[in-house]
Order: structure tokens, then sequence, then C-alpha cells
């Protein structure tokens, strides 16, 4: 696996970057439902006169693949979906009062005829995305939907453990009144952001009065400000009524009369998450992974086949791998079998992929007290026997457990979510 960002489009998956992927989506997921959030999953293809409805056809489309069927209808392989979500509503009314708020979320791949696809599945004509849009009766209830989201994101982000900002960003062609982006910051960023030090204001440079930016912070005016570049991995929005009202998504009020649904959208890019990491965290000759998404986080080397102490090494590579499977997941475990090639070639593909810890049971598992080297992906490396590494591991298991199921408290919704949208 090469370095994400180093990749060209089209990109294909091998099993190692999907097992990644589905990491990611899965940790996305729980957050989502955390927050009361329901997973739909909507047609790749969007009618054009949706998007004529809501005025953004009239708009700059050239990123955007527009097809044809043999009907002469056409379609959008959708970048987004605001347009059909919000049909989709529409079409069920009456929504009363009573079900909001409503949080509907889909993970799946979108489309965007990007002018120069560059650095891998960091910017890809074809991405997985998490797209989830919320529902309210009022600016204020969206208001409280769009921080609690928000406190959602900035705990999946903490979760993944690599350094993040979040900087007020233009709504641009999304439309709305309130919009945020979540940056990790690299040189392989296209996006020039503004960070005060003093205050921690941060916005992305679009926002910002151009003659004023590279001298004073625009919250407390503070000189002590830089410009850094990110890669963006998330984006949230209050849209109003911008998608409702042209496409007739309203709900009914106490008094039985219909009101547009004040709407907010919040997108998390999975493929381009999972890439941003990796440029962050790697170096140069290895991969790193944030430690919930390493694709395994043990792997196992064994003795080279025909070597001298093949036989005594396998008998405590089998010991060892029957106490392991009461430790870790199993399928977190990769056991390299190819006892063909040496330890030391095995070894150096184990670390190029980034494994948290490598074990070699190799010549040192011979000797009257079996020793086992411990690899780990800082670089520290140490002969211990065997229940000690047991030990070592275990240690680690309980470190990624907690980091798993750390949630924030967040506020509850201004009504109950009880009632599903069916």
């Amino acid at each position: 696996m090469e370095r994400l960002s180093r990749l060209f489009w089209p990109v294909q998956l091998l099993p190692l970057a999907q097992r990644v992927m589905e990491k990611c989506a899965d940790l996305v997921r729980r957050q989502m439902r955390d927050v009361g959030a329901q997973q739909i999953a909507l047609p790749v293809l969007t009618p054009s006169e949706l998007w004529k409805k809501s005025g953004r056809l009239d708009g700059d489309i050239t990123e955007f693949y527009l097809i044809k069927d043999r009907h002469g209808k056409q379609f959008l392989l959708s970048p987004t979906h605001e347009e059909a979500v919000t049909a989709m509503l529409a079409s069920i009314a009456p929504i009363s009062y009573k079900q909001l708020p409503i949080r509907l979320f889909q993970i799946g791949p979108k489309f965007r005829d990007e002018l120069k696809p560059r650095f891998g599945l960091i910017r890809a004509k074809e991405f997985v995305m998490k797209d989830l849009y919320t529902f309210d009766r009022d600016a204020a209830t969206a208001l409280h939907t769009y921080n609690q989201i928000n406190s959602a994101y900035e705990a999946l982000f903490q979760q993944l453990q690599v350094p993040f900002v979040k900087v007020e960003a233009a709504t641009g062609m999304m439309g709305g009144s309130v919009s945020h982006e979540y940056h990790y910051l690299a040189a392989t960023g296209e996006d020039q952001l503004i960070t005060c030090d003093s205050c921690g204001y941060a916005a992305n440079i679009e926002t910002i009065n151009e003659a004023s930016h590279d001298k004073h912070c625009q919250r407390c005016n503070s000189t002590n400000v830089r410009s850094v570049t990110g890669i963006e991995v998330g984006h949230t929005f209050v849209l109003n009524d911008k998608y409702s009202k042209p496409l007739k998504a309203t709900f009914l009020q106490e008094n039985g009369k219909p009101e547009n649904l004040v709407m907010g959208c919040y997108g998390i890019g999975v493929s381009r998450l999972v890439a941003a990491a990796v440029e962050v965290l790697a170096t140069e000759s290895e991969l790193r992974w944030p430690t919930l998404l390493a694709p395994f986080d043990v792997c196992i080397i064994g003795a080279k086949e025909g070597s001298k102490e093949e036989k005594l090494a396998n008998s405590v590579e089998t010991e060892f791998c029957n106490a392991l499977s009461g430790i870790c997941n199993e399928e977190d475990v990769l056991i390299d079998d190819r006892s063909n090639f040496t330890i030391g070639k095995r070894l150096l593909e184990a670390k190029r992929m980034g494994y948290p810890i490598i074990v070699v049971i190799g010549s040192k598992a011979a000797n009257a007290v079996p020793k086992i080297e411990l690899h780990y992906i800082s670089g520290e490396t140490m002969d211990v026997e065997p229940n000690e590494a047991l030990a070592l591991i275990a240690k680690y298991t309980n470190h990624k457990r907690e980091l798993y199921n750390t949630k924030l408290n967040y506020s509850a919704p201004a009504k109950s979510n009880k009632a599903s949208i069916s």
C-alpha cells in the first residue's frame, strides 16, 4: 500500500485499505447514532429537475456529472443529496411537529468531476462520504442541533487522535447562514487557514477580509496570527429553508398549519479522512494509522521455513496465538505465514504497513527461556518472554477499547427523537 496521497485516480482499494475504510465508517456511524440519527440509503442518481427547483442547476455545475437515460431524462451522479432527501420528506407529508427533530444520514459514494484530481483519495472524482441531514421546526432548534452535531464531530476527531482545527467557513453554493470546516494541517493541504494563537480563533481565508487577514485576528484584533494549510475532512452547515421552501418540505405546527422545515447538512469525507490521517502521521518509509483505524493491531511473524529453530519456534507460536485469542479480537491479528520469506523481509514489510505491534517469534524462541521480539510502531523494540508480551498487548488492547468507547455527553435534543420516519 503506497502513501495514499501519492496515488493517482482512479484508486482501487485492496483488502487492507478496505479494512481501514470500514473501521472509519464504523466510527462515523456510531457517532451519528449517538446523536439520534437514523441511517438511510438514497439513490446515486438524482433527477436534475430537483436541482432545477432548488436553483443549484442554474449555478456553476462544471464539476458535476450530468447523464441522460434512454428516454432523455437527465440525472446527476450525486455530489451531495440535499435535494434528494428534502424531496423525500416532502413526498411523505404530512410530518407532525411531534416527529421533529429528524436526523437522517448515509455513508456511500459521491461523484465530482474534479478539474485536477490529485493526491489519491484526498481529491478524487469518486469518493466515500458520510452525509447527515437534519430537519427542525425553527432556527433556534436548528442551531441547537447544529451545535450538538458539531460536538459529535469534535468527539470523533478526538477519538482519531490526529491534530485537527475547526474553522469558520463560507457557505458557498450550498447556501445557508452558518458553516464550519474541520481540517487536518498538512503541507499538501489546498485550503489556506488563518489561526490566532492568542484567542484560538480560526477561519478559512475565504471568510476573511483580504486586506487584514495577515495582520490582525478578526475576533480579538491580536497580531499573533499565522497562515497554515489544511486538508478539509468535515463540513457543517445550517441551511435554513434554502431547500425545504422550493421543494415544499413542510411540517404541521400545533395549530395544524404547515411551515417549512429548517434544515442542516453535515459531511465527513470518509475516504479523504483516511488518506489525510495517513498524510499527517506517516513517515517517508512507513505508514502510520490512527489507533482505531489500523488494519490490524498485531502482526505475528514466525520462523523461516527450514531454519534450525523452526520446530521450537512454531511450538511457541502456537501457544502464543492460542493465548492471544483471549486478549485480542482475532480479526485484528494478522499472521504472516509466508515462511518461505526471511524474518527480516517480512518484518520490513510489516513496518512499512504500519501495524501497531509486530511480534517476531524467531531464533530467540528456541532458547531455554523462550524470548520473542516486540516491535512497536514508535520504533521501540524489546525482547520479552511470551507471558510478558501477552500482558503488553493486553495493555494496548485495553487502551484501544477505552478509546473506542469514549463518548462526549451531548446535550439532549430539543424534542424527543423517538418517532421514526417510515
